[in-house]
Protein backbone atom coordinates (compact mmCIF):
# COMPACT_ATOMS: atom_id res chain seq x y z
CA UNK A 1 0.00 0.00 0.00
CA UNK A 2 1.36 3.91 -0.78
CA UNK A 3 1.34 5.78 1.69
CA UNK A 4 2.80 8.98 3.09
CA UNK A 5 4.61 10.99 6.06
CA UNK A 6 2.06 12.09 8.86
CA UNK A 7 1.90 15.97 7.31
CA UNK A 8 0.47 14.83 4.08
CA UNK A 9 -2.34 12.63 5.89
CA UNK A 10 -2.97 15.28 7.71
CA UNK A 11 -4.01 17.68 4.63
CA UNK A 12 -5.26 14.31 3.30
CA UNK A 13 -7.71 14.15 5.67
CA UNK A 14 -8.75 18.07 5.80
CA UNK A 15 -8.89 18.00 1.85
CA UNK A 16 -11.44 15.80 2.25
CA UNK A 17 -13.87 18.08 3.59
CA UNK A 18 -12.98 20.67 1.04
CA UNK A 19 -13.80 18.43 -2.23
CA UNK A 20 -14.37 20.44 -5.33
CA UNK A 21 -17.79 19.97 -6.84
CA UNK A 22 -16.42 17.53 -9.71
CA UNK A 23 -15.08 15.65 -6.86
CA UNK A 24 -17.54 15.40 -4.95
CA UNK A 25 -19.92 13.94 -7.74
CA UNK A 26 -17.25 11.33 -8.52
CA UNK A 27 -17.32 10.54 -4.56
CA UNK A 28 -21.15 10.02 -4.68
CA UNK A 29 -20.30 7.50 -7.10
CA UNK A 30 -17.45 6.17 -6.29
CA UNK A 31 -18.41 5.15 -2.59
CA UNK A 32 -20.68 2.73 -4.01
CA UNK A 33 -17.58 0.66 -5.34
CA UNK A 34 -18.91 0.15 -8.79
CA UNK A 35 -17.52 -2.60 -11.04
CA UNK A 36 -16.94 -4.02 -7.64
CA UNK A 37 -13.47 -1.92 -6.98
CA UNK A 38 -12.77 -0.23 -4.09
CA UNK A 39 -12.09 3.82 -3.87
CA UNK A 40 -10.23 5.84 -1.65
CA UNK A 41 -10.85 9.48 -1.73
CA UNK A 42 -7.72 12.35 -0.79
CA UNK A 43 -5.43 9.60 -0.61
CA UNK A 44 -2.03 10.61 0.70
CA UNK A 45 1.08 8.88 -1.63
CA UNK A 46 4.37 10.18 -0.94
CA UNK A 47 4.21 13.43 -0.92
CA UNK A 48 1.11 14.14 -2.67
CA UNK A 49 -2.68 13.33 -2.40
CA UNK A 50 -4.32 11.77 -4.65
CA UNK A 51 -7.34 12.99 -5.65
CA UNK A 52 -9.14 9.04 -5.36
CA UNK A 53 -7.10 5.73 -5.27
CA UNK A 54 -7.85 2.35 -5.96
CA UNK A 55 -5.56 0.13 -4.13
CA UNK A 56 -6.32 -3.12 -5.80
CA UNK A 57 -5.02 -2.11 -8.99
CA UNK A 58 -3.01 0.72 -7.97
CA UNK A 59 -4.43 3.32 -10.09
CA UNK A 60 -4.62 6.67 -9.09
CA UNK A 61 -7.69 8.81 -10.48
CA UNK A 62 -7.18 12.47 -11.05
CA UNK A 63 -10.04 15.31 -11.23
CA UNK A 64 -7.77 18.06 -13.67
CA UNK A 65 -9.67 21.76 -13.14
CA UNK A 66 -7.73 24.96 -14.09
CA UNK A 67 -5.32 24.25 -11.39
CA UNK A 68 -3.78 21.79 -14.23
CA UNK A 69 -3.57 23.78 -16.71
CA UNK A 70 -0.54 25.53 -17.90
CA UNK A 71 3.49 24.96 -18.70
CA UNK A 72 4.12 24.74 -14.94
CA UNK A 73 0.95 22.60 -13.39
CA UNK A 74 1.70 20.04 -16.53
CA UNK A 75 5.48 20.00 -15.34
CA UNK A 76 4.13 19.10 -11.74
CA UNK A 77 2.02 16.64 -12.91
CA UNK A 78 4.77 14.75 -15.02
CA UNK A 79 7.05 14.59 -11.71
CA UNK A 80 4.08 13.47 -9.96
CA UNK A 81 2.89 10.88 -12.27
CA UNK A 82 6.87 9.90 -12.66
CA UNK A 83 6.82 9.58 -8.70
CA UNK A 84 3.60 7.17 -9.03
CA UNK A 85 4.80 5.29 -11.94
CA UNK A 86 8.14 4.43 -9.38
CA UNK A 87 5.56 2.90 -7.07
CA UNK A 88 3.75 0.85 -9.77
CA UNK A 89 1.07 3.24 -9.68
CA UNK A 90 -0.77 4.37 -12.69
CA UNK A 91 -2.45 7.29 -13.36
CA UNK A 92 -5.89 8.36 -14.81
CA UNK A 93 -6.47 12.00 -15.43
CA UNK A 94 -10.37 12.49 -15.92
CA UNK A 95 -11.15 16.71 -17.26
CA UNK A 96 -13.52 18.17 -14.48
CA UNK A 97 -15.18 19.10 -17.17
CA UNK A 98 -15.74 15.85 -18.18
CA UNK A 99 -17.08 15.12 -14.76
CA UNK A 100 -19.62 18.39 -14.73
CA UNK A 101 -21.26 17.26 -18.46
CA UNK A 102 -20.76 13.16 -18.64
CA UNK A 103 -20.63 11.47 -15.39
CA UNK A 104 -21.76 8.17 -16.44
CA UNK A 105 -19.44 7.95 -19.00
CA UNK A 106 -16.15 9.49 -16.97
CA UNK A 107 -17.35 6.46 -14.56
CA UNK A 108 -17.69 3.84 -17.03
CA UNK A 109 -14.08 4.95 -17.93
CA UNK A 110 -12.72 4.63 -14.79
CA UNK A 111 -14.34 0.72 -14.66
CA UNK A 112 -12.67 -0.35 -17.73
CA UNK A 113 -9.48 0.72 -17.11
CA UNK A 114 -9.57 -1.21 -13.17
CA UNK A 115 -10.68 -3.87 -15.16
CA UNK A 116 -7.84 -3.87 -17.94
CA UNK A 117 -5.30 -3.53 -14.39
CA UNK A 118 -6.52 -5.87 -12.38
CA UNK A 119 -6.44 -8.39 -15.95
CA UNK A 120 -3.00 -7.45 -15.89
CA UNK A 121 -2.07 -8.18 -12.75
CA UNK A 122 -3.59 -11.86 -12.71
CA UNK A 123 -1.49 -12.26 -16.25
CA UNK A 124 1.49 -11.28 -14.34
CA UNK A 125 0.56 -13.64 -11.49
CA UNK A 126 -0.79 -16.32 -13.32
CA UNK A 127 -4.19 -16.66 -11.88
CA UNK A 128 -7.32 -16.34 -13.78
CA UNK A 129 -9.23 -13.34 -12.61
CA UNK A 130 -11.44 -13.55 -10.02
CA UNK A 131 -14.66 -13.17 -10.75
CA UNK A 132 -16.67 -10.28 -8.91
CA UNK A 133 -19.58 -11.28 -6.67
CA UNK A 134 -23.16 -10.04 -7.22
CA UNK A 135 -25.20 -9.27 -3.90
CA UNK A 136 -28.01 -10.38 -6.26
CA UNK A 137 -26.89 -13.68 -6.45
CA UNK A 138 -26.33 -14.53 -3.09
CA UNK A 139 -23.57 -14.94 -1.01
CA UNK A 140 -20.43 -16.51 -2.51
CA UNK A 141 -19.50 -19.70 -1.90
CA UNK A 142 -17.53 -20.51 1.07
CA UNK A 143 -13.81 -21.20 0.60
CA UNK A 144 -13.50 -24.90 -0.77
CA UNK A 145 -17.30 -24.84 -1.98
CA UNK A 146 -18.22 -24.73 -5.42
CA UNK A 147 -21.40 -23.62 -6.61
CA UNK A 148 -23.95 -25.46 -9.36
Amino acid sequence: MINGPRETLKRARKLRTEMSLPEMMLWRVLRSRPGGFKYRRQHPAGIYILDFYCPVVRLAIEVDGQAHDGEIAAKSDAVRTDFLRSQHVATLRIPATAIMTNLESAVTRIIEVCKERAMKISERQGKPPVPLHHPADGPPPRSGEDRL
